[in-house]
């Protein structure tokens, strides 16, 4: 029932989609067509008609088929490589809306939008960019804001140290997790908080200017300057052109209401993705730390999310999943980590009692939804097995397709019983590129530290996964992605756990055919054959002919959505 049900709520928001698709056959030519579908791994043409794919074959075959029906022949891809559209089926639109109106410095590259950021990987390099980049700032109705910080790459930055460095310049750091924000006196003032309004809040270090979790949730209505519809406007183009950058077709939301407005956000993503005709479609879904914090029960949530559906657009929609919060971030080191723990001693966060979280996930299964649950640590992956294991009990859904979102640290045996318990897992393989060599002599040791984001586990106990960015966590570049589960190696180039990399086939599965399985969408995209929808990622190299370390590399051109062709400019 549940499979059905979902498949109709799906094919409910792809009908809006072909709304405005051309009724004109079209035979697109290509050097490769890779279509993830056994049964014709590969061809050299696709038919498209009425936003969807009409039939795929060889150039020839099409050719008289588009004779026979009138329709037209465009070879304007025929030196390209096709694959379905990709899919990421865990960001944050809202994150690089707000995030990218100000620069990054992180540990890591970032290529966005508007501009290249080098990364900083020590405490002297930081200080000297963020100078660097707080001396251009020169908007003085806002504190200047630059993220990606971390202290076990760029030392103890909290508001003593800005202070010295910035006097009077009102600045603050959005950590790298995005879970914390630090200010300086300056900043603190400009925001009108005072070290009485947040006595008795939880997770607010007031000497320190450091406000996480739930404190952080405190500061966001300060700075509702951030959600101006201008600003968030050109933010959200930013997001969508690095969608499009990316070859993204797809992309599921995993946190509509993070900042506790729910409906205005999905407004706002509504009119900037149909204001400039997006080349690709934003499914979003609403997360239980919305509801909580404005004091709403599940039936009341329900109906709110009812309400959002009724207003579905081509590219933008409401689906039926609901999204749980268990531990705290990764890159905070606020997971729940089970023995023996974090080597230092300090301990990880559940995001709301563990029996309030199952009164909502058993709630939201038993009306149909595909739960998806943000767990970090192997404590927080077995609290979630546990979990399905009484909601299958009380309600019984043979293709429930419970995902554990992130995938940080698990255990073998964690993966037999996610497979037992026909669960799947959205991944984001970046944490082991990124964070394995410090977590391993810092916090978890050399053996869980690299074993991080564990694929191979997962494949050899044939547990479904696909790979995300939970942009910005990541890149939003599924290429990225599937290179990183392939390499296996770290930002310094050490190797990481190598029986948990996979092949470069299931990789490349892993953000299209198995991605869509995992949000439940495999009907409609994630492969390239007739009936699904006409999304194609268009690539200048063949995937299977680079070397690993240049899969991330290959140049996008573009993307066929639904039909049309949409060149990166």
């Amino acid at each position: 029932m549940y499979r059905l049900f979902l498949q109709i709520s799906l094919l409910s928001v792809f009908a809006v989609a072909s709304a405005s698709a051309s009724a004109e056959l079209i035979v697109y030519t290509a050097k490769k067509i890779i279509t993830m579908e056994t049964a014709l791994p590969e061809a050299n043409a696709v038919a498209v008609k009425d936003g969807r794919i009409f039939a795929v074959g060889s150039e020839k075959e099409l050719e008289s088929l588009a004779e026979k029906l009138g329709g037209r022949v465009d070879r304007s891809l025929s030196d390209k490589i096709l694959l379905p559209g990709f899919i990421d089926p865990h960001v944050h639109p809202s994150l690089p809306a707000v995030l990218t109106q100000f620069p990054f410095l992180a540990p890591d590259d970032w290529s966005l939008p508007t501009g290249e950021f080098p990364g900083a990987t020590d405490p002297a390099s930081y200080e000297k960019q963020l100078k660097a980049l707080a001396a251009r700032h020169s908007d003085d109705a806002t504190p200047f804001i630059a993220w990606g910080y971390h202290p076990l790459w760029h030392g103890d930055v909290y508001r003593e140290q800005l202070n010295d460095w910035f006097g009077d310049q009102p600045v603050m750091l959005w950590h790298r997790s995005f879970h914390e924000l630090i200010g300086n006196d300056a900043a603190l003032a400009m925001l009108g908080v005072t070290e009485d309004d947040v006595a008795g809040q939880a997770e607010i270090d007031w000497a320190r200017g450091h406000f996480w979790e739930n404190g952080l949730k405190f500061l966001i209505p300060r700075l509702s300057f951030l959600f101006a519809p201008e600003r968030y406007g050109k933010g959200m183009q930013n997001f969508i052109e690095m969608m499009h950058r990316g070859g993204v077709t797809t992309a599921l939301d995993m946190g509509t209401g993070i900042f506790g407005n729910p409906t205005a956000e999905i407004d706002l993503i509504r009119r900037s993705a149909e204001g400039i005709s997006a080349p690709g479609r934003i499914i979003l879904t609403p997360i239980i730390t919305d509801f909580l914090a404005r004091g709403k029960s599940p039936q009341e949530a329900l109906a709110e999310i009812e309400a959002w559906r009724a207003s579905d657009s081509r590219r933008v929609s409401v689906g039926k999943h609901f999204k749980i919060m268990m531990d705290g971030a990764i890159f905070s080191g606020l997971a729940q980590m089970g023995p023996p723990g974090y080597l230092d001693g300090h301990e990880g966060l559940w995001m709301a009692p563990l029996e309030t979280t199952a009164q909502w996930a058993q709630f939201f299964w038993s009306e149909g939804y595909q739960i998806h649950a943000h767990t970090n640590g192997d404590l927080s992956a077995a609290a979630l097995i546990d979990m399905v294991r009484t909601m299958q009990e009380v309600h019984p859904r043979p293709d429930h397709r419970t995902s554990l979102e992130h995938f940080a640290y698990s255990t073998d045996d964690q993966s037999r019983q996610m497979a037992a318990l026909g669960m799947v897992v959205s991944a984001n393989p970046y944490y082991q590129y990124l964070l394995a060599d410090i977590y391993a002599d810092e916090w978890l040791g050399p053996d869980r530290g690299r074993q991080m984001v564990r694929l191979g586990s997962l494949q050899r106990h044939g547990v479904p996964f696909g790979l995300h960015s939970d942009c910005p966590m990541a890149p939003l570049s599924p290429l990225t992605l599937a290179a990183a589960a392939v390499q296996r190696e770290s930002i310094s180039g050490k190797d990481n756990a190598t029986p948990e990399r996979i092949d470069l086939h299931s990789a490349l599965r892993a953000i299209t055919i198995d991605a869509a399985w995992v949000m439940g969408a495999e009907d409609d995209i994630g492969s390239i054959r007739a009936g699904k929808r006409a999304d194609f990622t268009v690539l200048e190299s063949d995937p299977y002919r680079v070397k690993a370390e240049r899969l991330k590399d290959i140049d996008i051109w573009g993307v066929v959505f639904e039909g049309e062709l949409h060149p990166v400019e």
